[in-house]
């Protein structure tokens, strides 16, 4: 007969291997987010306005999952280096854009190796990781639909 504890053993959570693969993971970005003075939170800003050149707030943090309170000091912390500027929407003042600078174009290059290495660090196959990504992706739009 099952303890009526059993769910509470951390090894039958499914959240503290995400909590601690998620930690691990970053741990092991910073090195090559340290040689280009980035965090992990202005790294994910970044890739998003690499990807996109503009774009607003609110888009930004739906597709990084922050709120406005993580992603406003990462932001004007990424327009005190150079990379990005913050502007108001002229057709709706209540809108914030970010454009990538030229200095934030040129980041892109010191950053193009980072995926490669990670992926040297973390040793799954191709398939493993495509996998991973596909259940992890799918947990999101799960979690979006509540």
């Amino acid at each position: 007969m099952k303890d009526k504890y059993d769910a509470l053993k951390l090894e039958n959570q499914l959240c503290f291997p995400l909590y601690a693969c998620s930690k691990e993971i970053v741990r092991r970005y910073k090195p090559y987010l340290d040689e280009i003075d980035l965090t992990y939170t202005q790294y994910i800003a970044m890739m998003v306005l690499w990807e996109h050149g503009r774009i607003n707030v609110k888009d930004m943090g739906a597709l990084l999952y922050l709120d406005s309170g993580t992603l406003t000091p990462v932001l004007k912390k990424l327009e005190q280096k150079g990379y990005l500027t913050r502007e108001r929407d002229h057709a709706d003042e209540r809108v914030l854009n970010v454009t990538i600078t030229e200095a934030g174009e040129q980041l892109k290059e010191q950053a193009v190796d980072i995926p490669r290495k990670m992926g040297g660090c973390i040793g799954l196959s191709g398939e493993d990781a495509r996998e991973l990504y596909r259940i992890l992706h799918k947990v999101l739009a799960l979690m979006e639909q509540e």
